[in-house]
């Protein structure tokens, strides 16, 4: 497969998954806006910003981070690279780019999600937000079913899936350390009604809420979140679930290809890793500490797979 079609595909996922959780921050803002008492390290909008990384692009458009700007921000506004309708305007292109390289179905889902989007955009702002974050969820995953679907399980596949997984552990990451780490307004709120509340938004902001309850019942904690949403293989938004699809994905690619890569290696380095961890040493650490060094981690691994195979040329295999 050329360089320039892998790349598409891989951007592809990436741009649906990135706005897929554009979409979750806005339901994540909502849900936690709605208690009063919530006054943590930063607002709780100003907290959903910090997680985008698009702080410094907001404020010199908007200024101080409210609701009703943050909701243009995250869903319509293309000065924001990571916007739902940014996102799924440049999958959508990406798609084009490589038409013949996808099924029918796969092109039909990307299509139907764009010609959508105009829509929305055209009748404006004004819907309920958790309509426009049901929409892109539900768009998403009809993009991600035409692929699981219909695609072949050749190399094209495997960097749609790279791509997938990658964005999703670098999301779940950030949501993550949003709520631990600013949201939480002192350290003696831990395990309080508040921390378990906010811990449960993220939970249904991610719609995780029922897998979570089915895997460890119905009591809420930070120490059994933490291994959910990091540790447990069973969950698909975990990051050991991500790591190992992108260590997987890589291994059938060497097959392929006849090479290693040092992108598989990092890969496996970091599944060894999350495979020797536990919730004691993470908090040990930090969690904030630990999911920032992750997101850096991810971003790195991300890096090498460009430059090895997305780049034109075939570097660091062996």
């Amino acid at each position: 497969m050329l360089s320039r079609t892998a790349d598409n595909l891989f951007w592809i996922a990436r741009y649906m998954e990135r706005a897929d959780t554009a979409a979750r921050l806005l339901d994540m803002g909502c849900r936690i806006s709605l208690i009063p008492s919530a006054q943590g390290y930063r607002s709780e909008w100003d907290s959903v910003l910090q997680a985008t990384g698009t702080g410094d692009l907001f404020r010199r458009k908007y200024g101080e981070p409210v609701q009703r700007n943050l909701e243009s921000w995250l869903f319509f506004d293309r000065d924001n690279p990571s916007s739902v309708a940014s996102c799924l305007t440049a999958a959508r292109e990406n798609g084009r780019i490589v038409r013949t390289a996808l099924t029918a179905q796969v092109w039909d889902a990307l299509n139907t999600a764009f010609q959508e989007l105009r829509q929305l955009e055209r009748a404006g702002p004004s819907r309920d937000p958790s309509e426009l974050t049901d929409w892109a969820a539900r768009q998403s995953a009809m993009v991600r079913g035409a692929i699981d679907a219909t695609l072949l399980r050749d190399d094209g596949y495997n960097f749609l899936n790279i791509g997938y997984h990658l964005e999703r552990a670098d999301s779940t990451a950030r949501l993550m350390d949003v709520k631990y780490y600013v949201l939480l307004p002192r350290l003696d709120f831990v395990g309080s009604g508040l921390d378990n509340y906010q811990w449960s938004a993220l939970l249904r902001a991610m719609g995780a809420g029922r897998a979570f309850h089915w895997a460890y019942g119905g009591e809420v904690t930070a120490a059994r979140i933490a291994d959910f949403l990091i540790l447990n293989r069973q969950n698909p938004r975990s990051l050991i679930t991500c790591v190992a699809g992108i260590a997987g994905h890589l291994d059938l690619l060497a097959r392929a290809y006849g090479r290693e890569s040092a992108a598989q290696a990092r890969a496996h380095d970091m599944r060894a890793a999350l495979e020797a961890g536990t919730v004691a040493r993470i908090f040990d650490e930090g969690l904030h500490e630990y999911l920032s060094r992750f997101i850096g981690e991810a971003a790195a691994l991300g890096t090498l797979i460009h430059e090895i195979y997305l780049s034109g040329e075939m570097r660091g295999c062996g």
